[in-house]
């Protein structure tokens, strides 16, 4: 995600935040599985839309809904799952709604693996896994890291 979409997502995102509430880090995200789904050929669709109901299923199961496309973004409280617009060319244009949030304290762990292209992240609260796939380029390791600070002072 861009630096500057990053910051516009912190603008765009203060209307659905509690009262001094403040977005640590974000990243744009989509459910584990998505792009497989979209892969010619019956074999990768059907794995794709399997992992990616898969991904929907943990992440009920941890408290989260997740929305396709999505920004999911720490704050100083909770995790947050944004609904985003993004052009014709793919890339985030702002926020649309806030989709789901869960606190901080239920978390469990944010753990990240690299692709060949890409990332994997995995989020488990209330002892469910939600997986995510993240394109290039994201900082995914950040966000993670940041998390680990706030569940350490909270």
């Amino acid at each position: 995600m861009a630096a500057d979409f990053g910051e516009q997502l912190k603008e765009e995102a203060r209307a659905f935040l509690e009262p001094g509430e403040e977005i640590l880090a974000s990243i744009v995200a989509q459910p584990r599985g998505t792009s497989n789904s979209k892969v010619g050929g019956l074999a990768p669709q059907a794995i794709g839309s399997a992992w990616a109901k898969k991904s929907h299923e943990g992440a009920a199961e941890a408290g989260l809904q997740l929305a396709n496309p999505m920004a999911l973004a720490l704050s100083d409280r909770r995790l947050l799952v944004f609904g985003i617009e993004k052009s014709a060319m793919g890339k985030p244009t702002g926020v649309k709604e806030l989709v789901s949030a869960v606190p901080v304290g239920q978390i469990e762990s944010i753990s990240v693996k690299r692709l060949l292209v890409g990332k994997t992240m995995t989020v488990t609260a209330n002892g469910a896994e939600a997986k995510l796939e993240i394109g290039a380029g994201q900082d995914a390791k950040g966000l993670a890291e940041q998390f680990e600070r706030v569940k350490a002072g909270s």
